[in-house]
């Protein structure tokens, strides 16, 4: 756990965008403008400052229910580990706006912690409350279905998974995120569909290539006994590898991570 909690201490945590005052205003929510003016004074502080927090509270004492307030104060929690008091605001922030929160406790719950059935249950909850597209993970690396997805082949729900990406990858009007392909592709592989997941491998080179991605690649050329091109891949692999052109996230890893033992033991 120290060792996970100074990672968050290395990397500032996703910051979210304060919301226009002026809004509440216009609707006539007098209670929610003041405290958002009272919020924004959190400018001058850093998160781990206790004025951050005091700043907060006295927002939440003019409206107990501002939820921005709740999901900035949950903010530092997550970075400092103390996960349990994170809950209990995110919770409430979720309670009083799901339309903002429970998008992100879900990715929250899949990125942090590896409650895939939790992330599960929160992403199905959005999409059935909302008419609109529920939109991206925190850091914009995965559409909200798309983690569905990966939390499914998580959960040994192969096939669920590349059903709920295909079927995000068709939808009208999305463009395929950084590393979509990727993720169908091995899943494909992880159910013995070679063929599905050589094409989607070489979609994801369409788009953004990276070594996970030629790893896997030379897997599947392994598995068809094309020796030549296993050999291929495998060192385009390594040389995107030292490129530093790889699967990364700066807080955990990604889902389907391949470290660089893992390819040059192959």
């Amino acid at each position: 756990m120290k060792n996970f909690t100074y990672l968050f201490l290395l990397f500032p945590i996703y910051l979210f965008s304060q919301p226009n005052c002026n809004a509440f205003l216009y609707k006539g929510d007098t209670l929610q403008y003041k405290a958002c003016i009272e919020a924004e004074k959190t400018d001058k502080y850093y998160q781990f400052q206790k004025e951050f927090q005091e700043t907060l509270d006295d927002a939440i004492k003019i409206c107990p229910n501002f939820a921005y307030a709740y999901r900035e104060k949950s903010t530092a929690y997550l970075k400092s580990g103390d996960f349990l008091t994170w809950k209990k605001l995110i919770d409430k922030a979720v309670e009083l706006d799901f339309g903002l929160n429970l998008g992100y406790r879900a990715w929250c719950r899949y990125q942090f912690f590896r409650d895939y059935v939790g992330a599960i249950k929160d992403i199905e909850e959005l999409d059935s409350l909302v008419d609109y597209n529920i939109g991206y993970s925190s850091n914009g690396d995965y559409h909200l279905n798309i983690a569905k997805g990966i939390c499914y082949s998580a959960i040994n729900q192969k096939q669920k998974a590349i059903e709920i990406f295909i079927e995000q990858l068709n939808t009208k009007d999305y463009s395929a995120g950084l590393y979509d392909y990727y993720q169908l592709g091995v899943t494909y592989y992880e159910v013995k569909d070679y063929k599905n997941a050589l094409k989607s491998f070489e979609k994801q080179s369409e788009i953004n290539e990276f070594a996970d991605n030629a790893y896997y690649k030379s897997r599947v050329y392994k598995t068809l006994k094309n020796v030549n091109e296993y050999k291929r891949y495998k060192g385009i692999a390594l040389k995107l590898y030292s490129e530093n052109k790889k699967l990364f996230d700066p807080y955990t890893h990604h889902f389907n991570n391949v470290y660089y033992e893992t390819m040059i033991n192959e």
